[in-house]
């Protein structure tokens, strides 16, 4: 053990800690003479470090025992962390081409060492902001998401794993409560940490917190989201927890992670693309309309569904005398297992659709929002993209079950700009 109690490291303490620690120092080379360390941490809630050697390279995330962009006033627990890195390592050993791997993890410190995505890895979020199209990311994603939430399910486990496995992440509950607090419950009343593009979208809030039929749909929403044991879930899907290269689709950061609804995750990866969808008119000038970048988001949105369903649905067929749901003895004939599947992804598509509605209208007038939102400058200008995506997400939240597939949905996005 390097350190026997929590420490909140600077570059001193980190380069001490490095040397103390083999599975650390032997990915750099035992080499420390030319180290470059640099703090990117520029999330809600950790200190992020890139360590790169002559010899070798890795990324160290400590979580700290409040919420970084709010201060000591919020405490939140550290042991979060123990919850990002078994979630890296499960969701890592099923889809490892998606996920960075874990090199070492201390919970004392609440701290995880990982590989390094070097440049020009960015955030995805950065990437759409600036127009870049990554033509592999319906392909990755959906591959990602059909895999870590398949065989982390009653479809491939049997029930007395599951339990075990839903009880050890029960205890991230704490991250579980921020997230019914900003996403379920926030946004619907009057909270001392609510913002929005005020004076443009006062009334759109105040409609929000007066909706009652809004109201009652993510009163069930908010009741999955605690008690759907689904599956293994990343927890915070959005766009700024993926990198990105036109090759390469990593997915980091889940410290939000538990059992919980699949469509909660995949929500909120196509909500949050279609917030970006909605920032483009923001981002437009007199060299790019952004029209064609604006359709290749609703064609990735649309992939990412369709390829995932496909291969959801292939690894059920694939494996369908694993697991406790269906039991092949009661699913005996291709007839049902047809409906009994056809029912699944529906539901699971109505589910989405829910989840990531809830998402985009927290990020409007909730308390953390979006960079594509907040980088346009003209207030009015985003006030107008974000009173398009309010629309469209109440729309989709309200009337999510009469969605039969994805067209459907992107030509109410297209109906809705």
């Amino acid at each position: 053990m390097a350190f026997s109690e929590f420490r909140p490291l600077d570059e001193k303490v980190l380069i001490e800690y490095i040397k103390a620690t083999p599975s650390l120092a032997s990915k750099l080379g035992n080499k420390f003479d030319n180290l470059t360390i640099k703090e990117v941490g520029d999330g809600n809630l950790n200190f992020v470090f890139i360590v790169v050697g002559s010899s070798g390279s890795f990324v160290i995330k400590q979580a700290l025992p409040y919420i970084r962009c709010i201060g000591e006033s919020w405490p939140m627990t550290k042991e979060r962390a123990y919850f990002e890195a078994l979630a890296l390592k499960e969701h890592g050993s099923l889809s490892p081409d998606h996920v960075p791997e874990v090199y070492h993890f201390d919970r004392t410190m609440s701290l995880i060492g990982m590989h390094y995505l070097e440049p020009p890895h960015i955030i995805l979020r950065k990437g759409l902001i600036a127009g870049v199209e990554y033509p592999l990311l319906a392909d990755h994603m959906s591959d990602y998401i059909a895999k870590t939430l398949f065989f982390t399910s009653l479809l491939y486990h049997n029930t007395t794993d599951h339990k075990k496995a839903v009880a050890e992440f029960c205890g991230n509950v704490e991250l579980c409560r921020l997230t019914e607090q900003v996403v379920f419950s926030d946004p619907y009343k009057v909270s001392q940490y609510n913002r929005w593009t005020s004076p443009y979208l006062d009334s759109d809030a105040e409609a929000v917190r007066g909706d009652n039929a809004l109201k009652l749909e993510v009163a069930e929403l908010k009741s999955l989201f605690c008690e759907r044991a689904q599956a293994l879930v990343h927890g915070d899907l959005h766009t700024g927890s993926v990198m990105v290269t036109h090759e390469s689709t990593q997915v980091i950061d889940p410290e939000f992670a538990f059992y919980g609804p699949m469509g909660f995750d995949i929500g909120a990866f196509l909500g949050n693309l279609i917030l970006a969808f909605y920032a483009q008119d923001g981002h437009a000038n007199d060299q790019n309309d952004r029209k064609a970048y604006k359709a290749w988001i609703l064609r990735t949105i649309e992939n990412t569904w369709n390829l995932f369903d496909r291969k959801f649905l292939a690894l059920w067929d694939a494996n369908k005398d694993s697991g406790d749901a269906y039991l092949p003895a009661i699913y005996n004939n291709p007839e049902l297992v047809q409906l009994v599947q056809k029912k699944f992804i529906t539901d699971l598509l109505h589910d989405t659709l829910g989840f990531g509605a809830a998402k985009m209208i927290r990020r409007i007038v909730g308390v953390a929002h979006v960079e594509d939102f907040e980088s346009i400058a003209d207030a009015s200008k985003r006030a107008g993209c974000e009173r398009r995506a309010l629309e469209l997400a109440k729309l989709l939240l309200k009337e999510r079950k009469k969605f039969q597939d994805i067209n459907e949905v992107i030509s109410a996005i297209l109906q809705h700009q």
